[in-house]
């Protein structure tokens, strides 16, 4: 949220009723919930092609695992890992066929391309396809045979993939983990009771995230960026209204995903590319030189000294250096800010957070268009066939797929802002005494704007509440002082709590606590 008044100039409306908080958003943003009969139609019938699986390789017999959070619904990937001799090992990533299902230019089809996404509220899911497939034959469930894409890389004792192949196949998942076993796995746990996990698991797992934890350090070293700032989930009570955030820990457990599936998406991406095929890259600009002067001033005025972050290890090596810094979760959140925001693209590809020349999205069919389509693309070049998509649609399509994945995030992010600014009106109403450790984010001469990092939101702390002497805003520095007594810079801590909430202008006022 921006500072102070936000910076949208349009926002969803707040109701009387908080449990209609996620109906007025997508009301505002157009989003539906329910499908249509035809599609609804099409999605039963689609079931049923799971009994005409083709030519595929015959993985079921492999041990295949799939790791999510507890609450997930549908599986869209899953992870096997084979010695391939000489310290080298093949990493398999399996991701649900959804393409097998869902036909090009069908209802099931043209539903999924207008939602492009799925979108996920506190209360519901907006799922991109129907829960037939999503939840139902797409699911990599285990113990049921499923039918999959696998991407198989061989990699040396180092890190460096040396060979890749990819196949239809049929796999039946032999385990459904969730991040809290396997992380209890990697930390030596998950041995004995209820949750325990086998040795051959246990062995496989701990040998995936070896190589993942490989990569992830190559990926480090070419100058990928190491930004970690903790997503929030809002929880609800029956009435609507927020109860707490819970954060989202980013272990090894995630790490050791994350690294498989940017292994994949790159594979894919770099096949497809070196054959002639153009594709929907997953597209990450440099920033623009503007931007990291502004971000260099900005972080100058904390006290921070960034030196040469113009190029892209220059900015990995700053990004490493402030680590335990207090104020890493704020500065982490300036660079993002600097940063152009990823976006999907016909004609350009690479990507710069990642460090990746080839990249593009496969690993999430069941709540993705693109990857859906580069599906088909990969489908066809196992086929011989090419299904080459005219320049001029694809372009379309990515344009697409980039202001459909946007309203999603607006509107993800504006369900979240208004359960938290009820929870902080209904504070300030009640005068309960919650006190927030905050950060000064900017000084003007009318007072500080201050950000809680516990919440994820902002406000201002004007002066006469800062103190009841005169305040002086220094414009040289960006601070305020009084003459004789305090002063205040950006970065600095603050303890406050709230004084009244304007929800329809999305504004804060805090007091600082003495």
């Amino acid at each position: 949220m921006g500072s102070g008044k936000a910076e949208r100039t349009a926002f969803p409306p707040f109701g009387n009723d908080p449990r209609e908080d996620t109906e007025a958003v997508m009301k505002f943003y157009k989003l539906r919930a329910g499908f249509p009969s035809h599609v609804l139609k099409e999605a039963n019938r689609a079931g049923a092609r799971a009994a005409e699986p083709g030519k595929r390789l015959d993985l079921r017999k492999r041990f295949i695992f799939t790791c999510d959070p507890a609450s997930a619904r549908d599986f869209d990937d899953a992870l096997s890992l084979e010695s391939a001799g000489r310290g080298r090992v093949t990493l398999g990533v399996h991701i649900a066929d959804v393409s097998h299902f869902v036909e090009p230019g069908g209802a099931l089809d043209t539903e999924a391309y207008k939602r492009s996404f799925s979108v996920y509220f506190p209360d519901r899911v907006l799922p991109m396809l129907p829960e037939t497939l999503s939840n139902g034959v797409c699911s990599l469930v285990p113990g049921e045979d499923r039918l999959a894409f696998s991407v198989f890389i061989t990699f040396d004792k180092t890190g460096k993939p040396v060979a890749r192949s990819f196949a239809k196949s049929i796999i039946r998942s032999k385990a459904r983990f969730t991040y809290e076993q396997v992380m209890r796995v990697i930390s030596g746990g998950a041995r004995k009771g209820a949750d325990a996990v086998d040795a051959k698991a246990r062995k496989t797992i701990l040998a995936i995230n070896e190589l993942a934890q490989t990569l992830r350090a190559r990926r480090f070293a070419d100058g990928a960026l190491d930004i970690a700032v903790p997503e929030t989930e809002v929880e609800l009570d029956s009435e609507g209204m927020m109860t707490g955030l819970v954060t989202r820990p980013y272990d090894e457990s995630h790490q050791m995903v994350e690294e498989c599936m940017v292994a994949a998406n790159e594979a894919v991406a770099a096949e497809l590319t070196e054959h002639g095929i153009h594709v929907i890259a997953r597209l990450h600009e440099p920033p623009d030189d503007e931007k990291i002067e502004m971000l260099r001033a900005e972080l100058g005025a904390f006290g921070v000294n960034v030196g040469n972050i113009a190029n892209r290890k220059a900015m990995a090596r700053f990004l490493e250096s402030i680590k335990g810094h207090p104020l890493y979760s704020t500065i982490s959140v300036m660079v993002l800010r600097s940063m152009k925001r990823a976006v999907y693209d016909s004609t350009r590809m690479g990507h710069y957070g990642l460090a990746k020349r080839f990249y593009a999205h496969f690993t999430s069919p069941i709540r993705r268009y693109p990857d859906l389509t580069l599906h088909r693309q990969l489908a066809d070049y196992l086929d011989g066939r090419a299904y080459r998509v005219p320049a001029q649609r694809l372009a379309k399509w990515a344009q697409h797929a980039t202001e459909m994945e946007e309203r999603a995030a607006d509107a993800e992010r504006a369900v979240a802002e208004m359960k938290k600014y009820r929870f902080l009106e209904e504070s300030a109403a009640s005068r309960q005494t919650i006190d927030y450790n905050a950060v000064i984010a900017k000084c003007a001469p009318y007072g500080c704007f201050v950000e809680i990092p516990e919440l994820g939101v902002s406000g201002l702390v004007h002066i006469s509440n800062i103190s009841h002497r005169y305040v002086k805003f220094n414009e040289h520095d960006h601070t305020l002082s009084v003459p004789g007594g305090g002063r205040w810079r950006i970065g600095d801590s603050m303890k406050v709590r709230v004084l009244r909430v304007d929800r329809d202008e999305r504004h804060i006022d805090f007091i600082p606590v003495r």
